[in-house]
């Protein structure tokens, strides 16, 4: 990351949607070099195939800090995650977070609704965005936590499919509980079907939210997700 800073400060210069394209291109390849080197073999796979010219909104389950360098290998889109403003503030790290990421203080309202304007603006210019549904870690035994509505209701106003990507590893690659847990094997990306908002209202967000949980939750247990396998029969 140090290598790449100065490369992050030149495409900083560049305005929030060519320099956010460029942090995020770098980002993926600091994942691609970061998982070789810490010996993390990756795959991304597909249920069926996916479009990456389509603008998509992007959501995942949510289980460990690596899940962030996950997404940036499985995503290999132009796209901007929500993340949360807390980071922003840390040393080097925190400048490429706020050029690749659209930060978001979730107890400030003028926050949260500043954040919501600007994903719509980044969908209306075909770039996808990237959410976490559950907003925290999944520190239980079932598959997924409750999902906040935001990424269920920008998909309504906007007209935008959801894309379901389940991560599938991060949960033994690096435990929620501690970050010198990292170790090298396997990760992997499936991507879900898309789900279109067609058909749903623009009232029915906790409809849309519901049926998404609901598809990501039983395909979890299906793929055998470690966390998850003890609500297998339930």
């Amino acid at each position: 990351m140090l290598l790449l800073f100065p490369i992050f400060l030149l495409f900083s210069l560049a305005g929030p949607l060519t320099g956010g394209n460029g942090a995020i291109r770098l980002c993926m390849v600091w994942a691609d070099a970061w998982m070789a080197l810490i010996g993390i073999r990756h795959r991304t796979s597909f249920e069926v195939p996916h479009d990456p010219s389509r603008p998509y909104i992007f959501v995942a389950n949510h289980i460990s800090y690596i899940d962030a360098v996950i997404l940036v290998k499985s995503i290999r889109q132009y796209f901007r995650p929500l993340a949360r403003a807390e980071s922003a503030s840390l040393p080097v790290f925190g400048f490429i977070y706020r050029n690749a990421c659209v930060t978001v203080d979730r107890s400030d309202p003028e926050s949260r609704a500043a954040s919501v304007s600007r994903l719509k603006s980044l969908l209306r210019k075909k770039i996808s965005v990237f959410v976490f549904p559950e907003g925290t870690f999944n520190m239980g035994d079932r598959p997924l936590k409750s999902f906040y509505d935001g990424a269920f209701r920008v998909a309504l106003e906007t007209g935008t499919s959801i894309k379901p990507i389940l991560f599938l590893d991060g949960y033994d690659r690096m435990h929620y509980s501690r970050l010198a847990s990292l170790t090298p094997g396997k990760s992997r990306a499936i991507y879900l079907e898309e789900i279109s908002v067609d058909g749903y209202g623009i009232d029915e967000v906790a409809r849309l939210r519901d049926d998404v949980h609901a598809i990501m939750h039983q395909k979890l247990i299906a793929y055998g997700a470690v966390w998850a396998r003890s609500s297998a029969g339930s």
